[in-house]
């Protein structure tokens, strides 16, 4: 890992060094409670670059997403755990309903998503093909999301 969590100003900045010639790859999400699906989700993403960002849901946003028994970890905490994978470069935490205000200043080369999205229900892809970034989408692991966990943890299962 190079960089850790950083603010989105910060990370900019960090990125006017840290991209020449390489190719920067985003992606985002609330990441509660972090799982196998996430972690093979996240390798995808860093395949698609020479750096990965994630630009996590701040507990406002996963709340306001998610309902009021979300996030069940905090956005520190999630932040934390992912900045210590080694597929990932960066982590910044947006608090929008979308992470477009962070990926507007981050520039990427490319974007992904997981499979639930395509480019017609991806509320930012026209902004982000606007500023030149590809979209990519990569296949959720069955089985595998934080729904289904919780709801197995909260039934006692």
């Amino acid at each position: 890992m190079t960089g850790g969590v950083l603010s989105a100003g910060d990370l900019a900045e960090t990125l006017a060094l840290a991209r020449a010639g390489k190719r920067v790859a985003t992606t985002n999400g609330c990441f509660d409670l972090l799982h196998v699906g996430h972690l093979r989700y996240l390798q995808a993403a860093r395949a698609m670059g020479d750096l990965l960002i994630v630009a996590i849901n701040s507990d406002a946003s996963v709340r306001a997403l998610k309902g009021p028994s979300r996030p069940l970890v905090s956005q520190d905490d999630r932040a934390e755990l992912l900045a210590g994978l080694r597929c990932v470069d960066y982590v910044v935490i947006f608090d929008a309903p979308t992470p477009l205000d962070v990926l507007t200043q981050i520039r990427p080369d490319v974007h992904v998503k997981g499979g639930d999205y395509d480019a017609d229900t991806l509320p930012e892809a026209a902004a982000l093909r606007a500023l030149g970034v590809e979209l990519a989408f990569v296949p959720l692991v069955s089985g595998k999301s934080t729904t289904a966990l919780a709801k197995r943890l909260s039934a006692g299962v």
